[in-house]
């Protein structure tokens, strides 16, 4: 299997160890390992010790963003895998896809997040149709001037839309680089918290593969606001979905939806504006 990186800017998240250490794609923790440079290949590893992860320098305002993963096999259950998007400061953006992890035999639970101007907690968890420990799967975002669209193998499972017209901050002023982390998420990740990580499976390895960024670098924030004109980026252009894709979505939700904050009552005895209005 080959995989693609589009631009020069996705060379930025080659994982080749000397580009870790000399250019500071290393974030925390354990040094990750390289399994296979040539298919820029990289290893996060969790202990008792440290956690791991590494991220872009870069930062990009709207763009297809994605990885390949191969998740913790056997038991993982307290560990969060983890790849997202993120600015800085207390009213941040940030578009994130955990794994939450499971004891053995036990499914992984896939949480998508959004936070807007540092508005967060819209929190959404589905059940995977595939064992994510057997093999890669491609998990990406689209995003740019009207949604934020997840998906995994390109089937959308998520989309989160543009209702700045209806009060609700939206991520399209800040820019965000992009991170992975593998780490100890037991006070809440696997059944809230009640299922821990147990140490003598450690090390704990998830494996990430084919860097895809295709994106507007956004470089001091000199050319910000030219990344954020539609008419000028083609990655703050949003394509209509397919019927296809709108069909897939429907189904994700329809079978595998587990969790979705809109209908948290004990969190939000009033649903947050968004929720009132069609995911698509």
């Amino acid at each position: 299997m080959s995989y693609s990186t589009s631009d020069s800017a996705a060379c930025e998240l080659r994982v080749a160890a000397q580009s870790i250490l000399s250019e500071g794609y290393f974030l925390f923790g354990n040094m990750p390992s390289y399994s296979d440079a040539q298919r820029e290949q990289v290893q996060l590893v969790l202990d008792q010790q440290a956690a791991a992860g590494f991220g872009s320098k870069s930062k990009y305002l709207f763009g297809n963003i994605g990885m390949y993963i191969k998740l913790v096999p056997g038991y993982s259950a307290g560990t969060v895998t983890s790849l997202y998007l993120s600015s800085n400061g207390a009213t941040h953006d940030e578009l994130d896809f955990e794994f939450l992890g499971n004891i053995t035999g036990q499914p992984y639970i896939l949480q998508t997040n959004v936070y807007a101007h540092g508005v967060g907690n819209r929190e959404q968890r589905i059940n995977l149709w595939f064992d994510p420990t057997a093999d890669f799967h491609y998990y990406s975002v689209n995003w740019n001037q009207n949604y934020v669209m997840f998906l995994v193998d390109n089937v959308p499972i998520r989309v989160f839309k543009n209702n700045q017209n209806l009060g609700v901050p939206y991520l399209n002023s800040q820019a965000m680089a992009v991170y992975t982390s593998l780490w100890d998420g037991s006070q809440w990740a696997t059944e809230g918290g009640r299922v821990k990580i147990d140490w003598q499976y450690a090390p704990f390895i998830a494996t990430y593969e084919g860097f895809n960024v295709d994106g507007c670098a956004v470089q001091n924030n000199n050319n910000l606001a030219g990344c954020a004109v539609a008419s000028s980026n083609k990655w703050a252009q949003a394509p209509a979905l397919t019927w296809h894709q709108t069909n897939q979505l429907k189904w994700v939700r329809h079978r595998y939806l587990v969790y979705n904050y809109c209908t948290d009552k004990m969190r939000y005895p009033t649903p947050p504006t968004e929720c009132g209005t069609s995911i698509l």
